[in-house]
């Protein structure tokens, strides 16, 4: 069985920078908002979803299995089973992905996929030493036990253990790694500066003209329950004269990347609602969106960490037997603009083509007016595990919008993982 895969429609909670109004919330609560959002939007009755996927990055031990309480508190029925999938930035593209497969081999007709992340609510955890101490405390029994336990601690041992957004393996951080990169690449602080600007004034153009708001949900969440229903994250006054003052971020010495070219800590959710293109002509719904391929990349931590657009590109056209004359609107992750000018800067390569991914000749340059148009995570934010799903969202709208075909979304992920999906316009 290969059924048709459809999108019928997608929505998105604000992005708002962590530590802002959503610092009280949980990340199950902006995903329960989102899809709650995607069921008011679509018209569905929540009862024939078959499945709820949802995509995270930073787990709360105490919502595991956060996709389940997503969709019991957005009110998808309990009868529906829901799963998390973590794939680094690419997570809500996994969930996503996971969807398509359910649906095209007849195991789900509705699924519900996306992501949600709350960087606000990061767990910070004790360091090993003071761990390993409480986990012996937990067969105490008596006082003397208990006096023995408080007087093995140290004043070192209540210092937390921040999280950083590291590689494991290289144990570098990806912002110093896309340094790195830049520097590999000859990827200029000015262009870069100039990319970052171009973003924040694309998105701010396109939340004045109300595009934005096309894929937005509000957010409302007690004890006050007022309404939010913009993002917070772009700014309209950006300039490169004002960036070109910030000093580097991560290599403090050498380095091009600063906090305004690079993409900043945020929370917020996104979602998609896919079925089969037989269940939605039974239920009267209009898709807007059939998902055509997608294609899931690694390469090399220690070198290319964030070239997974440029290689699940090539990967996915060539399945295709594509050009990039062939699509009509691109939508990439913007992890940092660096790392978005070299991804442009391989796909336009002939020594990346014949060297990295034995093609016969580069792919070529992808039209600035059909890239990113609306902004981007620069701009808008990265939630973690729900990019993916707003890159999905954002492609659809823009190919009814533009009257267009074809769309590409593609992005880098955490581990040197590249993901790139095609979606053609239904009807």
């Amino acid at each position: 069985m290969d059924r048709k895969v459809v999108m019928v429609e997608g929505t998105r909670t604000p992005f708002l920078k962590s530590g802002t109004s959503y610092f009280d919330l949980m990340s199950y609560q902006l995903g329960a908002m989102a899809i709650n959002g995607l069921i008011i939007k679509s018209g569905i009755n929540a009862n024939i979803v078959d499945r709820v996927i949802m995509g995270t990055v930073v787990h709360n031990i105490t919502t595991p299995n956060v996709a389940r309480e997503c969709a019991l508190t957005g009110g998808i029925p309990f009868t529906t089973p829901a799963y998390t999938v973590s794939q680094a930035c690419i997570s809500a593209n996994a969930a996503i992905s996971n969807g398509v497969d359910l649906i095209r081999t007849g195991q789900a007709d509705v699924i519900v996929a996306g992501g949600t992340d709350s960087v606000s609510d990061i767990p910070i955890p004790f360091r090993k030493e003071m761990r390993k101490k409480l986990f012996a405390a937990r067969s105490i029994k008596s006082f003397g036990q208990t006096l023995k336990f408080l007087l093995s601690l140290r004043p070192s041992d209540f210092k937390p253990e921040v999280p950083a957004i590291a590689e494991f393996t290289t144990g570098r951080t990806m912002g110093l790694d896309c340094d790195l990169m830049a520097a590999r690449y000859n990827i200029k602080r000015q262009a870069q500066d100039e990319f970052a600007v171009r973003s924040h004034k694309l998105a701010a153009e396109a939340a004045e003209k109300g595009i934005l708001s096309e894929e937005i949900t509000a957010a409302s969440f007690p004890p006050h329950f007022k309404s939010i229903d913009k993002d917070n994250t772009y700014r309209a006054d950006s300039t490169v004269e004002i960036l070109a003052k910030l000093r580097p971020a991560f290599d403090k010495i050498n380095g091009t990347l600063t906090a305004a070219n690079s993409s900043f800590l945020t929370d917020g959710a996104a979602v998609v609602l896919l079925m089969s293109e037989e269940k939605a002509k039974e239920l009267g719904l209009t898709p807007k969106v059939s998902i055509r391929n997608y294609i899931f990349t690694g390469q090399d931590p220690e070198e290319e960490l964030l070239l997974g657009p440029a290689y699940a590109t090539y990967r996915l056209l060539q399945k295709e037997r594509l050009n990039l004359s062939d699509i009509d609107v691109f939508e990439f992750h913007e992890a940092f603009a660096a790392q978005i000018l070299t991804n442009l800067q391989c796909l336009d390569s002939d020594q990346f083509a014949k060297g990295k991914i034995r093609a016969a000749k580069k792919l070529g340059e992808i039209p600035i007016d059909k890239f990113n148009i609306h902004g981007g995570s620069l701009s808008l934010g990265h939630p973690f595990g729900a990019t993916g799903a707003r890159l999905l969202t954002t492609a659809a709208n823009r190919l009814k919008r533009e009257n267009g075909n074809m769309a590409l979304i593609a992005a880098c992920a955490a581990g040197a993982h590249g993901h790139a999906m095609l979606v053609e316009r239904y009807g």
